[in-house]
């Protein structure tokens, strides 16, 4: 019942067990999954009996808009440290555990990638540091005599389907203009940072961010002042649809001040 903007499938989820119960030896349970863009108002939302819920609250680890989360040094980068350390020449991958924790955490000189969502997620499952792996029965987890609590668990397999939205999402932002999909048809440049910055978890510098946003000639004045921003008017912009005639593969190409 809500409106939708841009739409896309995204992936077809049939790994075995991700439906199944303890003992279950079934057939595959096998779902499509489409990423949808939304600006429902209230009214919408209450009519379908649906609400938004922020997607940080299943992986709070990924949000970098101020500082990189203390969850991260304080629960995630201890335990899988340990658990890199337990790894034998059975269970090496193409590559070591140790390298996935630095490559996907950003840890020791290496950088951290924001559309590495589902790589991260898929680690700390592996691991056995998510509620989702206990309740699969994976040995990791059983092992654990606690969790840390890493984020909201989801039915079934429905984390591992919204890591992977988030980053084909994050990745989408660099080459479409889908980030105007999430905003009203006038809006101010901070508003449109913000939003930026909710989807890639990163923290943008101001002028940085403005002068991007103006070479990339992807919005256009109204010529209107906005008073609803609770400080001086701010000019109202809107998104400039001549440009996905101009050139392929219009977006937004951010980078982190850190």
């Amino acid at each position: 019942g809500l409106r939708l903007g841009y739409v896309e499938q995204l992936y077809t989820f049939g790994d075995r067990g991700r439906h199944a119960e303890a003992g279950d030896t079934g057939a595959h349970m096998v779902s499509i999954g489409y990423l949808a863009l939304t600006r429902a108002v209230d009214g919408e939302l209450a009519a379908n009996a649906a609400s938004f819920a922020p997607w940080y609250r299943f992986f709070p680890w990924e949000d970098r808009r101020e500082e990189p989360p203390a969850i991260i040094a304080r629960d995630i980068i201890p335990a899988l440290t340990e658990w890199a350390a337990e790894e034998t020449p059975e269970t090496i991958r193409a590559l070591p555990r140790k390298d996935r924790v630095r490559f996907y955490f950003g840890l020791d000189g290496a950088a951290w990638d924001e559309e590495r969502v589902l790589d991260r997620y898929e680690l700390l499952y592996e691991a056995g540091l998510v509620e989702e792996a206990r309740r699969d029965g994976r040995p990791a987890a059983l092992a654990r005599k606690t969790l840390p609590p890493l984020g909201t668990s989801m039915q079934f397999d429905h984390r591992r389907i919204l890591a992977t939205a988030i980053a084909r999402l994050r990745a989408k932002l660099k080459y479409r203009p889908v980030v105007f999909e999430l905003l009203p048809p006038e809006f101010t440049l901070t508003e449109l940072q913000h939003t930026v910055e909710a989807i890639s978890g990163r923290h943008l510098h101001k002028q940085n961010f403005r002068r991007l946003v103006e070479m990339e000639a992807l919005v256009e004045p109204t010529g209107v002042m906005s008073t609803q921003t609770g400080g001086r008017p701010a000019a109202l912009y809107r998104f400039r649809r001549d440009v996905l005639q101009e050139r392929p593969a219009p977006g937004l190409r951010v980078r982190s001040r850190r």
